[in-house]
């Protein structure tokens, strides 16, 4: 189902139109069709990628909040008001001035005209440090705006490469991470008329993409010289290894249930067979989650950075912005993870039980159902799955050993995603109606059985469900002789024997 607003070819209508009106009776008169298309992509392919590397200052947010309030206290605070005004009395107006359109400029005439209405004053309370933020301030996403200070305090720090770094790959292997992150955004859709690009093999190029950046790591821990940033390369070279293999397993199941390497067709293929392929594949959602962490390098999997004992891994020597660089493709990284297991597992910018809601004629509710954006709903999924599975695994488990994460995906984790790829072909070529897929409002019926509607997700998630249940309630320790090596520690230290065990 095609979503109402259609950016993409409004876009691309307003290039056509302008590029003919001015070139046609001249000598470019013939190119007219191929710049019109280029000045269309290009507008598309900025829109697009603005929209979404400025939503991600959203999940810095989220989780700053939600982490403080875990700790029980409220977190960053820092208000609006206090971009024009400053703090404890301070004004902010001076360092505006500075500026190269400050003083009697845009921003200067601006920031007058804020301090002037929206200033200190005997009516409004001063924003100060510690205590009362004043209005604007809790009201209006408070800290949100930290993001920018923090952005600006990593601009203004110095870049130092150390003495006996290879200063050619030290400088090389951040850019190196950060554009191919970057490259990932390029792909991703935020609904079927709001995206960048759509080659055929879109969940391929993303696979590619996401191979490249441990080889800058790997780089970057190697050229700083250090033995704290060597380990951590290695350990990120090993670790990295391991869980994409399940990762390329997990996306070739997804790829096998929806017929296609499309990401577009993928999400489109959900509605119109029925059901998210969360329903069909709950065991392929976890293993993409579990390898996705692994992958962004985030808490219970952050072995390459181990601040306990490495310092900060990789990136220890890394300051000023290259530091803020590797800081922000780490988390684009996680975003892009996040928006792809909403586009793979959750029906991308569909909206839950679009069908059913969509089809209510009483009150039109169901057509102002329908009128909700799907880049709202493709970003409002991203958020969720942030803060339900990135934000809580950093507080709820604890940082595991290198050999047990090695272990955990090679025993683990590449087992299961085979698994999940001969269940795929069992769904796709036994248990998929093709005949009943539809592409209207309501969707299609193609996971049936025995003559009860949706038989085969609701079944399959009930099984999944009651399966995770009996595993994480499992304490017997001694149940099973065939748990991993090393994963239990039945001896106090020091009594184990080098080569024994």
């Amino acid at each position: 189902m095609e979503d109402v607003y259609d950016l993409r070819s409004l876009l691309f209508g307003i290039a056509d139109k302008t590029v003919t009106k001015l070139l046609t009776g001249t000598p470019l008169e013939s190119q007219i069709e191929t710049i019109s298309f280029g000045l269309g992509t290009f507008v598309i392919v900025n829109v697009v990628f603005l929209m979404l590397f400025f939503s991600q200052f959203a999940i810095l947010w989220i989780e700053r909040k939600w982490c403080a309030r875990m700790q029980d206290r409220r977190g960053a605070t820092t208000a609006l008001r206090s971009l024009w005004v400053g703090e404890n009395g301070q004004t902010a107006g001076e360092w505006w001035n500075m500026l190269p359109f400050g003083a009697g400029k845009p921003v200067g005439m601006l920031n007058g005209w804020l301090n002037k209405n929206f200033g200190n004053s005997d009516e409004r309370a001063m924003v100060d440090r510690v205590g009362n933020r004043s209005w604007m301030g809790l009201p209006i996403l408070p800290g949100f705006f930290q993001n920018v200070a923090d952005g600006m305090k990593f601009l203004l720090k110095e870049h130092m490469v150390p003495q006996r770094a290879d200063k050619l790959i030290f400088e090389v292997s951040p850019f190196l991470i950060v554009s191919t992150t970057l490259l990932i955004l390029g792909l991703i859709p935020l609904s079927s008329g709001i995206y960048a690009t759509n080659p055929e093999l879109s969940i391929l190029y993303i696979i590619a993409i996401f191979g490249i950046a441990p080889i800058g790591v790997f780089f970057a821990g190697w050229s700083s010289n250090n033995k704290y940033t060597l380990i951590g390369g290695i350990r990120s070279a090993a670790q990295l290894t391991s869980y994409e293999i399940p990762l390329l397993l997990t996306l070739l199941s997804v790829s096998i249930l929806t017929g296609t390497f499309n990401i577009i067709e993928s999400i489109h293929f959900q509605h119109s067979a029925g059901a998210w392929n969360i329903f069909l594949m709950p065991l392929g959602g976890a293993l993409f989650l579990l390898t996705m962490i692994a992958e962004v390098e985030r808490v219970p999997f952050d072995m390459p950075e181990a601040e306990a004992e490495l310092v900060e891994g990789w990136w220890t020597e890394y300051g000023g912005m290259r530091f803020g660089m590797l800081f922000m493709a780490e988390y684009i990284r996680t975003y892009a993870a996040c928006f792809l297991f909403a586009h793979f597992f959750l029906g991308g910018w569909h909206l839950p039980f679009q069908g059913t809601i969509g089809s209510i004629g009483f009150l039109g509710l169901g057509s102002l159902y329908l009128l909700i954006p799907g880049a709202v709903v493709t970003l409002v999924k991203a958020w969720l799955v942030f803060l339900v599975v990135f934000v809580m695994a950093r507080f709820a488990l604890a940082r595991i050993r290198t050999d047990q994460i090695l272990e955990f995906g090679w025993r683990v984790l590449l087992p299961l995603s085979v698994l999940q790829v001969v269940l795929a072909v069992i769904y796709r070529l036994w248990l998929f109606d093709p005949t009943a897929v539809s592409d209207s409002v309501a969707g299609g019926m193609a996971w049936n059985a025995f003559g009860i509607p949706h038989f085969v997700p609701i079944a399959t998630t009930v099984f999944w469900l009651a399966l995770f249940f009996l595993m994480l309630r499992d304490e017997d320790k001694d149940a099973s002789p065939e748990r991993m090596f090393h994963v239990q520690t039945m001896q106090p230290a020091g009594k184990h024997i080098p080569g024994q065990e």
